[in-house]
């Protein structure tokens, strides 16, 4: 299996999405976002996981 970079705007959804998975953990209190930062977080992880095999993603 060969790795590609993901796209730029693949990378920074992936990034604006662990950032808001991440920020109740650090004490920022977000009402909607704190119920799904987990989920949040492994969709982060997915979609960098995806985008390293799947080209054009």
């Amino acid at each position: 299996m060969k790795f590609k970079s993901p796209m730029k705007i693949t990378w920074i959804i992936a990034v604006i999405l662990g950032v808001l998975g991440t920020l109740p953990v650090l004490g920022v209190e977000l009402p909607v976002v704190g119920e799904y930062q987990t989920i949040l977080l492994i969709a982060a992880w997915v979609l960098l996981a995806l985008a390293t095999v799947i080209k054009g993603l």
